[in-house]
């Protein structure tokens, strides 16, 4: 946000950044990305591989990695086009993207700390919201005497 207004309202209409404020631009790039490193950025690596159940954890992962590089893609190959038709909008437009973020995550992202692997699919169980798209727990009959129910209880 701090770019967007510094090259709104001092660059452009044949006007040029100053030294200073050239400066200061690079500066908070510089400090975005630092912060991006600290925070965002890994998490896109780290969550998918906390909140998948143990039994659907790799092809989850698989398919996070394969979206996750496919938006870098299209992100990257994309930037320069957005860049000169926003102009300094293009970095209002992905602090907005960072804010639907950090509301989805705060509202649809279970809190995963402490909770083993084994026990994630009671979390998404439980969750208000994610209750509704999980499949119910299936219940073992003690009655059914078919093979297909007959498992080895430790």
């Amino acid at each position: 946000i701090v770019v967007a207004v510094i090259l709104g309202l001092k660059f452009g209409n044949d006007r040029e950044l100053s030294k200073g404020f050239s400066i200061l631009v690079v500066v908070v790039i510089c400090l975005f990305v630092a912060a991006f490193g600290w925070s965002w950025g890994p998490l896109g690596w780290t969550v998918p591989s906390e909140i998948f159940p143990l039994e659907t954890r790799s092809a989850g992962q698989s398919i996070t990695v394969a979206v996750n590089l496919l938006f870098t893609f299209a992100i990257a190959q994309s930037f320069l086009s957005l860049l000169c038709s926003f102009r300094y909008g293009i970095f209002l437009f992905f602090a907005g993207w960072i804010t639907i973020m950090t509301l989805f995550v705060f509202v649809f992202l279970p809190e995963t700390k402490g909770v083993p692997i084994e026990e994630m699919i009671l979390l998404w169980r439980k969750h208000w919201f994610w209750k509704r798209v999980m499949p119910p727990v299936a219940e073992q009959d003690d009655d059914d005497s078919s093979p297909a129910s007959n498992h080895l209880q430790l």
